[in-house]
């Protein structure tokens, strides 16, 4: 913390350059631990706050296979019931593949451009 500035010497003394230099120096030190201490408690309270947002994102992103696994499933009996279990395995299977490498591709475009 920074030192008060009541540890003055008496009105009639002066102080010599180094002695004013010795304490600008224990000033400069104290102020710059204080920032560094200031920095470390703002970068624990936003990783504290990261940390929250990521566990949601991650229980967001569970849900989401969950819920996209259940969409193929449901595909997959659609077309089965139509046209045979083989055959709706394979088109489920080609065309959850084309949107996995669609996603894929714009992904890898914007990355490269962002580069």
């Amino acid at each position: 913390m920074l030192k008060p500035g009541g540890d003055l010497p008496p009105s009639g003394a002066e102080r010599s350059f180094g002695e004013l230099a010795s304490q600008l120096i224990d000033d400069a030190k104290a102020y710059a631990r204080a920032e560094v201490d200031l920095a470390k408690a703002i970068a624990a309270e936003k990783g504290k706050s990261a940390a929250v947002a990521g566990a949601l994102f991650a229980g967001a992103l569970l849900l989401a296979i969950g819920a996209t696994s259940a969409l193929c499933v449901a595909i997959f009996v659609a077309i089965a019931y139509h046209l045979g279990p083989l055959l709706g395995g394979v088109i489920t299977f080609v065309l959850v593949g084309a949107i996995a490498a669609g996603l894929g591709w714009l992904g890898w475009a914007k990355l490269r451009d962002a580069l």
